[in-house]
């Protein structure tokens, strides 16, 4: 084979999602799919297909799932994932594969350079890979990184707040939180919804790059206080990374006293039996969460950009650290497991009430999760704004949920590694985490092919 060739195989396995994840599916690729890669990539796709004389046939529902899920492991799209779907409040799908670490513990897992084919032989799942170490393999309970996931978990603090009385959408931070702003200053008008709806006018705060004080509510709010205004509350719509955490758990802090991870952990977290769920690692238990490796891009359209700041190899570097996997990042620092973060939104789908338990009121739910705004892409370019009260809405092109997905699908994406989303169409809720953080193009090609998997398979 040529040097270029396992690049290419990559190349063409993405592109296969893109029409529909075809090559998972069947036996054999088809007569169109042989083309693409040449005769190295083709080569590579057919490796472990069974040969038999049975009749070809395409498999359908579960099955169908759980072979593509298998495919992105073994086309090395990533080292480890999980994927959990709920159907009503009954778990139809719960699967865990790959690894998430070494024994060691000390060592990084290999990037596409250590393992250019992407290939299972080279990671030897469940046994020793190819530095020698003995691997950890992905069970349905280990902990990932969720990234931005995070934030539907804040924002559920701020739906029990809500539901509690204890404050309204529409309250002015101010009323609050006294030092978030001086009074009669434009800052003075950011609201509750402004914030949970990226319209808050702080896309940025001093202390987002200040990895040494994430772990200081203190440290954290006084960077608030002291950032500016970039446009009028509530006239546009900047995604907010990290300021979106600071806010929010600095008002849950106001409002209740206590740290939102606390908050979280008491109000919904343990309601819901998310027991390996966290907002930050906490930092007195022995906690093991995913090594995360950090693909770089190798098929674009366009330039390569910074994703939140980051490349791809440096956001893994940067949360693998420990200290900041601790940080009260309410986010971008939760961790736990993809059947949690999919019962959080099967709680959802069922008007607040999961198990026997009720954590909202089916009218705060109802609103939570409605669209509130809708903005479409600068220049044309991209995908729309759509936001509810924390949570990114579907039904937009393009749409990672699916091509496109319904219009009431609600849910989030983390940075490159993971997505949840929630359908009322379908009854539907979605969780799928990975410890390898891939670029949007390739992220999305990933993802979307799993979320039209899902929906055609199980609806």
């Amino acid at each position: 084979m040529g040097a270029d060739e396992p690049t290419t195989g990559r190349r063409a396995v993405l592109s296969a999602f893109g029409s529909g994840g075809l090559l998972a599916l069947v036996g054999r690729p088809t007569a169109a799919q042989t083309t693409r890669g040449g005769d190295g990539a083709l080569e590579r796709l057919e490796d472990g297909l069974e040969e038999t004389d049975e009749p070809e046939t395409i498999v359908s529902g579960l099955e169908r799932v759980e072979r593509l899920f298998q495919y992105q492991l073994d086309q090395g799209l990533h080292h480890g994932a999980q994927l959990a779907v709920y159907r009503g409040e009954e778990l139809v799908v719960d699967l865990a594969g790959g690894i998430t670490a070494t024994e060691d513990g000390d060592d990084d897992l290999p990037t596409d350079e250590a393992n250019p084919d992407g290939s299972t032989e080279q990671s030897s799942v469940g046994g020793r890979n190819s530095m020698g170490f003995d691997n950890v393999e992905t069970e349905p309970d280990s902990r990932f990184v969720l990234f931005s996931n995070t934030k539907p978990l804040a924002a559920a603090c701020v739906h029990v707040l809500a539901d509690e009385g204890a404050l309204e959408f529409d309250d002015p931070i101010v009323d609050h939180w006294p030092e978030f702003a001086d009074e009669d200053s434009e800052k003075a008008l950011v609201t509750v919804r402004h914030v949970l709806t990226h319209q808050s006018g702080l896309p940025e705060t001093p202390v987002d790059w200040e990895y040494e004080v994430w772990t200081d509510p203190d440290a954290l709010a006084a960077g608030v206080e002291e950032a500016d205004l970039e446009f009028s509350p509530g006239e546009e719509t900047s995604y907010q990374f990290y300021s979106f955490g600071w806010i929010v758990g600095e008002l849950v802090r106001q409002v209740t006293g206590e740290r939102i991870d606390e908050f979280a952990r008491e109000h919904v977290f343990e309601p819901l039996g998310m027991d390996r769920t966290h907002i930050g690692r906490p930092d007195d238990e022995d906690v093991d969460v995913a090594t995360l490796v950090g693909f770089e891009p190798y098929d674009r359209v366009g330039e390569p950009g910074l994703m939140a700041g980051y490349t791809t190899a440096e956001a893994a570097e940067t949360y693998n650290r420990e200290d900041v996997q601790e940080g009260i990042n309410p986010a971008w620092t939760g961790i736990g497991p993809a059947r949690e973060l999919a019962r959080f939104y099967a709680c959802y789908l069922n008007g607040g009430k999961f198990d026997g338990t009720r954590l909202l009121s089916e009218d705060t739910v109802a609103e939570a999760i409605a669209l509130h705004v809708e903005e479409p892409p600068t220049g044309g370019v991209g995908t729309a704004s759509r936001y509810g009260l924390g949570f990114q809405r579907g039904g937009a092109l393009p749409d990672r949920r699916g091509v496109p997905s319904p219009a009431g699908t609600f849910g989030h994406g983390g940075l490159g590694s993971s997505m949840t989303w929630a359908e009322p169409e379908t009854d539907l809720a979605f969780a799928f985490v990975c410890n390898g953080i891939r670029d949007g193009y390739e992220h999305d090609a990933r993802i979307a092919s799993l979320s039209e998997t899902v929906r055609s398979g199980l609806a």
